[in-house]
């Protein structure tokens, strides 16, 4: 009698454990810990979907940004974040942001303009905020763009002003005759930014000539023909260049020919950059969603915001290979070992 007593009780209390564990709600929080759904001092935490189109320095910047001032304002506790990335596929944008839509998150970050275009193709009422977009009326297909987007889009831009850039290939390689712009045909903002460069040069007078690579496999195959018949290369912002700088570099050092970067990622393999911060970008992107989320801004009227400063960076490493000096007011550039 005492043992069916005692297996009556234990049963009971598996019964109790198991329903007390079915009625817990938990998730994984920003700081890294689980953490009750009524984490916060007004009960509500936010899921934030971030869409990051591919691994590297820059975006990773980018979204941490992002985190750091959501986080910052909202509470550790406060804010879950799903963090994917599309490792350079759009059709793995596409993917992610869908999952985001049926998830229900209260705002999705697209990192990347690749991971915008497919957040706006999967929701019209979410709200999204950009980043690391170069132009966003060229990766909306917007004819009559005023600088809001109207819609459920806001964000910031990674755009370093274009004539500047063009003015550092004069700087830099003054006896330049042709320029080879290389990029990226499958991203838009890459197009975008060959067109101003193009423009640029044109008004001062140097020839130039366009490679397009559309993916990574043919990146060595364009550099190398393009270090063939120029005396300098540019590259903009361009993801699927920035993934694979060491293949710009291990072709472009060699032969002696200097690239002028249009961002800091891809100078890790050129000889400078007008660089901007991707982390204050990202966070600059943070506080827009913060203003969304808890102020209950409309993202349509939200004017996309830009870095507020550039820095004429160098690689000195490229430099003392290609026997360049490099003008005084240029700060060295942090390279990987």
């Amino acid at each position: 009698m005492k043992k069916k007593l005692l297996s009556t009780l234990m049963a009971t209390a598996m019964v109790l454990g198991l329903v007390g564990c079915g009625n817990a709600s938990s998730t994984q929080t920003a700081s890294g810990s689980t953490s009750s759904t009524e984490a916060g001092t007004d009960g509500k935490v936010y899921h934030i979907g971030v869409c990051q189109l591919v691994e590297h320095e820059a975006l990773d910047a980018a979204t941490q940004g992002f985190q750091d001032a959501l986080k910052d304002k909202l509470g550790e506790n406060n804010v879950v974040f799903d963090v994917q990335n599309a490792q350079g596929e759009e059709t793995n944008c596409a993917t992610i942001c869908t999952g985001f839509v049926s998830d229900n998150v209260d705002l999705i970050l697209a990192n990347a303009t690749a991971s915008l275009q497919a957040a706006s193709a999967a929701t019209n009422s979410i709200p999204i905020v950009g980043t690391s977009i170069t132009d966003y009326a060229t990766a909306l297909n917007a004819d009559d763009w005023n600088g809001t987007s109207g819609t459920n889009i806001t964000g910031t831009s990674d755009l370093a002003p274009l004539d500047q850039q063009e003015a550092m290939i004069k700087e830099l390689v003054p006896d330049v005759t042709q320029v080879g712009i290389v990029y990226c045909s499958a991203e838009a903002n890459s197009v975008f930014q060959a067109n101003q460069i193009e423009a640029a040069l044109e008004k001062d007078g140097i020839a130039y000539k366009e490679y397009s690579a559309a993916d990574s496999n043919e990146i060595q195959s364009v550099v190398t023909k393009a270090v063939s018949e120029c005396d300098c290369l540019y590259v903009p912002t361009d993801n699927t260049m920035a993934a694979n700088v060491d293949i710009i570099k291990n072709v472009t050092v060699p032969a002696g020919i200097p690239v002028i970067a249009g961002e800091e990622g891809i100078c890790q393999g050129a000889l400078a950059t007008l660089s901007i911060s991707y982390y204050d970008i990202g966070q600059a992107a943070g506080e827009m969603a913060y203003e969304i989320l808890v102020n209950g801004k409309d993202p349509g009227t939200m004017e996309i915001e830009y870095a507020s400063a550039t820095t004429k960076e160098y690689n000195a490493d490229v430099a003392d290979a290609l026997g360049i000096t490099i003008p005084d007011d240029y700060v060295k550039l942090s390279t990987e070992e």
